[in-house]
């Protein structure tokens, strides 16, 4: 039987098309000139992974997803790139004996001709996998232009040493030059498709025989790249010349800052080089801001606590605080909230470690502990500068929280980031801290309490149903949210006869434009403690823990759980991501 006639009674026997449909599919798929498969591809009506493992049943060839896997180039050069496009073959992984091969179609005779001539050439025998055709098109998509441009790249490195040699500058120091162009163009390339795939940062990592380039997009490392082990120095050495390191210096850590126009964009890299055994560790900070400061809406906040923000930076003195861990949108926040006070008639002057976005009309000051130039002794400055904002980029000792304490007591309004779990949290930071309780009730405005959550692909994302006992645990926690919240985010549900059958979620699935993460981007959920007058009282008079969360709940404050399960709710992000990033 034809293998069209046999994959046709596959699909009907596994039920995933009817024979009239099928029918409806042939004739349609004629007049547009297109395969079958192409067509009901095309039209969502069977994935391209079903196909896939349909046909290595038939052919009896393992079927395999490439979509995660990074594919060194040398093994991918294997092909001439015109075979790979016209044959739709990718040679995956090779070693001395054997070369993995993923094909769409094992009846394309052209193809395994093409494979089994250069592999006998080279002595090696072929696996073959069969592979969909979103998978082929996502590497091509993911690999093509990186490909062809670090090939002939990696062809001259090989000789690279050729290229560095070592020159004094004019106070005597050796600094490395790397005259060639191979391991520019190698660098160039790396830092492009990170900017391109809106990567946060650039992971350059030493292998045995190989160095791996991951980019984190969303939060999540991806490799992107495995590259020969013979050019892992001299991309660290051009990194370095780049960065105004020193090249000659493998001892000890190093830390600086690129600024460079990718794509006719202004854009920063904070590179930190790290020294491991034997060899060096890369790691670059994409800082872009070519589309200016985000606004609070853009950051995720939902509409009630945007209100909350928006009155709180009226108050003309005071602090409002930032709190979570590392990587959790702090600096993007304050950065939201100084363009919001950046007006013509008030003077602005922040304190970071390090400066990671550059603001227009803001006086911006980079701390170096170095020379003595701290946060605490910074501070003492700017309050010399006759300032009505000030922004220290983190609370980290004792000293610089008194003077930040007693900068928002002489009217000014001081915003600044801790690390702690939740709001209330930065209360007991800040009484550790030797803060006396009537300094802290007359101070502090308002806390702010964040972590980021990956949004769900809009063009994949599926209802999914829950298990039983995080269904009963997310229904409890939606009936313990106030109700403005939830009609904030326009669900019409009634928390008090609402049902577990009533609740609806979203998981995530994956497809060609999130890359199969079924994610993209990324969003806050967050909570606000307010300090009202009672609130105050309590904290002034040394009020119980239990007395004062009592309030917090009087006060309808929302926790950030609740925050993230209307956001989940609403289908911006998955339940997995929310109960992931709010456990405390």
């Amino acid at each position: 039987m034809p293998f069209n006639e046999v994959l046709y009674n596959k699909l009907i026997k596994d039920g995933l098309i009817s024979t009239d449909n099928l029918d409806k599919a042939k004739i349609e798929s004629q007049k547009r000139g297109i395969s079958i498969e192409d067509f009901l591809i095309n039209e969502k009506i069977i994935e391209s992974e079903k196909f896939a493992r349909i046909k290595s049943e038939i052919f009896n060839i393992p079927y395999i997803n490439l979509t995660e896997k990074a594919i060194n180039p040398e093994v991918l050069n294997f092909l001439p790139p015109n075979v790979i496009k016209n044959y739709k073959i990718i040679p995956f992984d090779k070693n001395d004996e054997v070369i993995s091969v993923g094909i769409i179609d094992p009846q394309n005779l052209q193809a395994i001709e093409s494979i089994e001539f250069l592999a006998k050439k080279n002595r090696l025998k072929i696996k073959y996998f069969i592979i969909s055709k979103d998978c082929f098109d996502n590497i091509i998509k993911k690999y093509e232009n990186i490909g062809i441009e670090v090939r002939e790249a990696l062809g001259r490195a090989k000789n690279v040493n050729k290229d560095r040699v070592i020159e004094e500058d004019e106070e005597g120091n050796a600094q490395e030059v790397i005259r060639g162009a191979p391991i520019s163009k190698i660098v160039s390339v790396i830092i492009r498709h990170a900017v391109e795939g809106k990567a946060s940062d650039i992971h350059i990592e030493p292998w045995k025989k190989s160095t791996r380039i991951r980019y984190r997009v969303d939060g999540i490392l991806h490799t992107s790249l495995i590259l020969p082990i013979y050019v892992h120095d001299s991309i660290v050495s051009r990194i370095k010349v780049i960065s105004g390191l020193k090249i000659d210096e493998t001892r000890i850590p190093q830390d600086g800052r690129i600024h460079l126009n990718i794509n006719g964009r202004g854009i920063d890299f904070r590179v930190s080089v790290l020294p491991l055994m034997g060899r060096e560790k890369v790691v670059m900070r994409i800082l872009d801001t070519s589309g200016g400061v985000l606004s609070l809406q853009d950051l995720g906040f939902n509409k009630e606590h945007i209100s909350i923000l928006e009155n709180s930076i009226k108050i003309s003195h005071g602090m409002i605080l930032v709190t979570g861990p590392t990587g959790s949108g702090k600096s993007t926040t304050l950065c939201s909230l100084l363009n919001m006070l950046n007006k013509e008639g008030v003077n602005i002057v922040t304190l970071e470690d390090p400066v990671e976005y550059h603001l227009d009309g803001i006086n911006q000051s980079q701390i170096r502990e170095e020379v003595g130039f701290t946060f605490s002794t910074g501070l003492r400055s700017i309050l010399r500068q006759d300032p009505d904002i000030i922004m220290v980029g983190e609370i980290r000792d004792n000293e610089t929280a008194e003077l930040a304490i007693h900068a928002g007591l002489t009217g000014h309004i001081v915003l600044s980031t801790l690390h702690t779990n939740g709001a209330y949290g930065a209360i007991t930071r800040l009484k550790d801290m030797k803060i006396e309780p009537f300094l802290l009730s007359s101070t502090l405005n308002i806390v702010i309490a964040q972590r980021l959550v990956r949004k769900l692909c809009p063009f994949c994302k599926k209802k999914i149903s829950l298990p039983f006992n995080l269904e009963q645990e997310t229904l409890e926690t939606f009936k313990q949210t106030p109700d403005i919240y939830i009609k904030s985010y326009g669900l019409k549900i009634d928390k008090n006869k609402v049902l577990a059958k009533d609740l609806t979620f979203y998981g995530a699935k994956g497809c060609p434009k999130c890359n199969n993460t079924g994610y993209r981007s990324r969003v806050v959920i967050s909570e606000i403690l307010v300090m009202t007058d009672n609130l105050k009282n309590l904290i002034a008079n040394n009020g119980s823990d239990d007395k004062i969360k009592e309030d917090l709940k009087n006060q309808k404050m929302i926790t950030m759980k609740q925050d993230g399960v209307l956001k989940a709710l609403s289908g911006i992000t998955t339940l997995e991501e929310v109960m992931k990033v709010s456990k405390n």
